[in-house]
């Protein structure tokens, strides 16, 4: 006999009563009520449950009941499908963009800077993770991605754009390596097919007639003395400005002229060994007494254990008129300029920039270091900036080191 409405309300004897085609609403002692469906598959006797009466009606349990019987049918085992299923809703909720992201942030940290890293989780956090990062991998489209950089590239910042949409898709070339997900559905997305086409503008670089007027205003610069010397060190070992910020004590040879970089605080991640000119020895010795009993040669004026900020050099030289005309990455342009137009050997220069060789079979037979050359060269650099400092319109001879 069938179950009704009226009787399942006041049913309340324990025991399994039956609705029909295994169906049945199992009572409790304790006057539980939980519906079951019996079947056989592959020989064997198997229960299916389907919530707790009355929030799952008798309406909804006969639903239930057909669904499975249409599985079994099919020859599908419901009960094995409804595992799968929640094993897969599992996978898929450790497997969101946002957490498949984060692990991929977390193995790749130690080849990053700690700014570079800030930057990278920024730009996620700010224009994807809102969107897509509660998704699992595997149900985001090629073109949802598309529209995501392209909402970007809308409100003008085009080389974020291309930087996002390159993170992602590492972030599922990733995935894919560390089986979080089957296949890369993003892999033939080429930034340069969905954004618009961008100029590429190099860094502004100080020409070499500004010198003069540039060293003449750092001399006289009213700032904090830490800016000015780290300034001067930047254009000294035509280093990277975040290479002079973190500048530590540990890594300075005095009495060997030597500043030793390590590999983890190099962008090609290899020590960088940077020969010291008689002025830039001057630097660092007047940096002993402000800055000697701190790890860090130019630390914050405000936090000693931390370094100078990213934007402390370009704002100093904003104050003094350089806005627009010159930034602190280009004193590595002005020195490879200058000292190739005075006839010093190219891969001298390369060498002194910490640049990686591009042509790859050049790169495993040529590894010379040029230690004696980079030391003339960067000697001749400090002299030629002080001679441009005092208005001279210097002319080195033609060198060939």
């Amino acid at each position: 006999m069938k179950l009704t409405d009226a009787k399942l309300r006041t049913l309340t004897d324990p025991g399994k009563h039956f609705d029909g085609g295994g169906l049945y609403l199992e009572v409790t002692k304790a006057g539980g009520r939980y519906w079951r469906l019996k079947y056989r598959h592959g020989g064997k006797e198997k229960r299916l449950a389907f919530g707790v009466y009355p929030a799952v009606t008798l309406r909804d349990a006969r639903a239930r009941a057909a669904e499975a019987h249409a599985l079994l049918k099919a020859g599908d085992d419901p009960g094995a499908l409804r595992k799968a299923s929640k094993v897969r809703a599992l996978y898929e909720q450790e497997n969101t963009l946002e957490a498949v992201a984060l692990d991929w942030i977390k193995h790749q940290s130690s080849r990053w800077e700690p700014v570079t890293l800030q930057r990278i989780r920024a730009s996620l956090e700010a224009d994807i993770f809102p969107t897509l990062g509660g998704r699992p991998l595997a149900s985001i489209k090629p073109g949802e991605l598309m529209a995501a950089v392209k909402a970007i590239e809308a409100r003008g910042a085009g080389e974020l754009a291309n930087r996002v949409l390159q993170r992602v898709k590492a972030i599922y070339r990733w995935a894919v390596t560390h089986e979080r997900i089957e296949s890369n559905p993003m892999l033939d997305l080429v930034p340069s097919e969905i954004l618009k086409p961008r100029e590429v503008t190099h860094r502004a670089a100080l020409a070499d007639k500004d010198i003069p007027e540039f060293l003449g205003k750092l001399s006289t610069y009213v700032g904090e003395p830490s800016t000015v010397q780290a300034l001067r060190l930047l254009m000294l070992t035509a280093a990277r400005p975040g290479e002079v910020r973190g500048a530590r004590w540990a890594e300075i040879d005095l009495d060997g002229a030597l500043w030793v970089i390590p590999a983890e605080r190099m962008k090609m991640r290899a020590e960088h060994r940077v020969p010291l000119s008689r002025q830039a020895l001057e630097v660092l010795r007047t940096m002993e007494p402000l800055s000697g009993d701190s790890e860090l040669v130019f630390p914050s004026p405000n936090y000693r254990s931390k370094p100078l900020s990213e934007n402390t050099f370009n704002s100093a030289m904003t104050r003094m008129g350089f806005k627009g005309s010159a930034t602190a990455h280009g004193f590595r342009a002005l020195f490879s300029t200058t000292a190739n137009e005075c006839g010093w050997n190219a891969d001298v220069i390369e060498r002194q920039l910490a640049h990686k060789e591009r042509n790859k079979v050049r790169a495993a037979y040529h590894r010379s270091s040029y230690m004696p050359d980079r030391t003339s060269l960067m000697q001749w650099w400090a002299d030629y900036l002080d001679g441009r400092k005092a208005g001279n319109v210097v002319k080195m001879p033609k060198r060939a080191a």
